[in-house]
């Protein structure tokens, strides 16, 4: 059930009020979204690879030890990137139902503070 003219406009001014009063609360409050933060963390994870492989190589030259670390490196950039990948893909399938299940409990919590000044 959608929310009414006058209820999205009371809430409209509420978040106003709010931005208004407290704007750092606020923007804590919005957030960033969960498949940006794990995205940027699979793009690190990517660079930390392509650093894995430069150590790898120039171990090659140096020393034995140096390419182990360079091939450790490589290993833990993967599965960083792996896992952050498929959290990214797994937060914007579920977004839409976590916004709405918000929705729905605050729609409850208003109808349930109607009722009671109605009464």
């Amino acid at each position: 059930m959608a929310l009414s003219e006058k209820e999205q406009e009371l809430l409209a001014q509420m978040e106003a009020a709010l931005a208004a009063e407290d704007p750092k609360l606020a923007s804590t409050l919005r957030g960033k979204a969960p498949h940006a933060v794990h995205r940027r963390r699979a793009a690190l994870a990517a660079i930390g690879f392509v650093a894995g492989v430069a150590v790898l190589i120039a171990g090659m030259s140096v020393n034995w030890l140096v390419s182990v670390i360079g091939f450790v490196l490589m290993l833990v950039s993967t599965v960083s990137a792996l896992a952050s990948w498929s959290r990214a893909t797994a937060t914007t399938k579920h977004r839409t139902s976590d916004a709405q299940d918000f929705l729905h409990r605050l729609e409850e919590q208003w109808r349930k503070t109607d009722d009671s000044s109605s009464e």
